[in-house]
């Protein structure tokens, strides 16, 4: 007789966790980000670029663990709006770089609200919400080292 093992239920998989938190973050930033009439990736981006203003959209795509081609849409979007700016390189025509205007820099300030709602809405100090991200942090340079 071979025993079965009954599956782990969702609520003990953190895979599972980590998804409903990220569905929970993103319900909790949408009404917000509508009002400042930017999407969620638009925000990543822009907030990339306050990293380190002028990288180039690859350069981008790298920092969100992202295609290039899926950072070009948001980057377009972003320009029509009037809150980057795009340039060729003079060095290497095939490489576009990405400036944030002052408008952009003002919006990037502006959504700083987004992580002060998360901070009020989860009942958790500013330094238990940096100290659980380090966690997250840990775990996935764990899930991401090479071999």
């Amino acid at each position: 007789m071979t025993s079965q093992t009954s599956p782990v239920p969702l609520d003990n998989q953190l895979c599972f966790s980590l998804y409903m938190a990220n569905i929970a973050i993103n319900r909790t930033y949408k009404p917000m980000l509508d009002a400042m009439g930017i999407t969620y990736p638009q925000y990543l981006v822009l907030n990339a670029l306050s990293e380190n203003d002028g990288l180039t959209v690859g350069a981008i795509a790298d920092r969100l663990s992202l295609e290039s081609s899926t950072i070009t849409p948001p980057v377009k979007r972003l320009e029509q709006a009037g809150l980057v700016e795009r340039r060729r390189s003079t060095t290497d025509e095939r490489q576009v770089h990405v400036w944030l205007t002052e408008a952009g820099r003002a919006l990037v300030r502006e959504s700083r609200c987004l992580g002060e709602t998360l901070t009020a809405r989860s009942g958790m100090t500013p330094e238990q919400l940096q100290a659980f991200n380090r966690q997250v942090l840990t775990f996935l340079g764990a899930l991401t080292a090479e071999d």
